[in-house]
This record gives structure tokens, C-alpha cells and sequence, in this order.
């Protein structure tokens, strides 16, 4: 038999954690505003006691894949700002250098 994937039975019995106490207050002919409320209650409360085991392994599974990507070559973004960052520092004007740049383009030329 084939196993279920850990998302799907974590999701579908976090479904069944709402729907069934849903189903039970609406037979009970509670308005169905408060029957949500409660049932969502009911859900998370249930869900965060009895599926830490199932929240843990999902937890630590998207951690592996996570760390798999991260582990392949590297994206196009990354390999440019490691070409950046690669540069020299020579090759930028230094903040002086600037300031005097901008003040000679910006002094008035004389006529002759």
C-alpha cells in the first residue's frame, strides 16, 4: 500500500478536527456562526495537542528540502553579487575624490 504524503494526512486530519465538532454542534441546533467559532476551537486546540509529531516531521522535512536548494548552484542574483563584491575597491572614487569632481563641474566657466 502506498503511503500518504505527511502534508496530506496532517491537512486532512486537521480538516476532520473541525468538521467533525462542526457537524456535531450544528445537529445540536447551535447557530452556525458560534458552531464555527467553537469548531475552530475545538480544531486548533485538538490539533496543536495531538499532531506535534505530524507538525515536527513536516517541520523537519521542509528544513532538508530547504537546505537541498540551498546547497545546488547558485542563482543567477547570487553569482552577480559575488562578481560585485569581487571588485576591487580601487576602482570607486573615494568620497573625495567625488566632492572635488562635483565642485569643478559645478563652477561657472569663464568666456574668453
Amino acid at each position: 500500500m502506498k503511503k500518504f504524503p505527511l502534508w496530506l494526512t496532517y491537512t486532512l486530519l486537521r480538516l476532520a478536527f473541525f468538521v467533525v465538532p462542526f457537524v456535531v454542534l450544528l445537529l445540536f441546533n447551535i447557530s452556525w456562526w458560534i458552531a464555527v467559532i467553537i469548531a475552530a476551537l475545538i480544531g486548533l486546540s485538538a490539533s496543536y495537542i495531538f499532531l506535534a509529531r505530524f507538525r515536527n516531521q513536516m517541520s523537519t522535512a521542509i528544513h532538508e528540502a530547504r537546505q537541498k536548494s540551498r546547497s545546488g548552484a547558485k542563482s543567477a542574483d547570487e553569482m552577480h553579487e559575488d562578481s560585485v563584491s569581487a571588485e576591487p575597491a580601487a576602482t570607486l572614487p573615494s568620497p573625495a575624490a567625488r566632492r572635488t569632481a562635483q565642485r569643478s563641474s559645478n563652477k561657472p566657466r569663464r568666456s574668453a
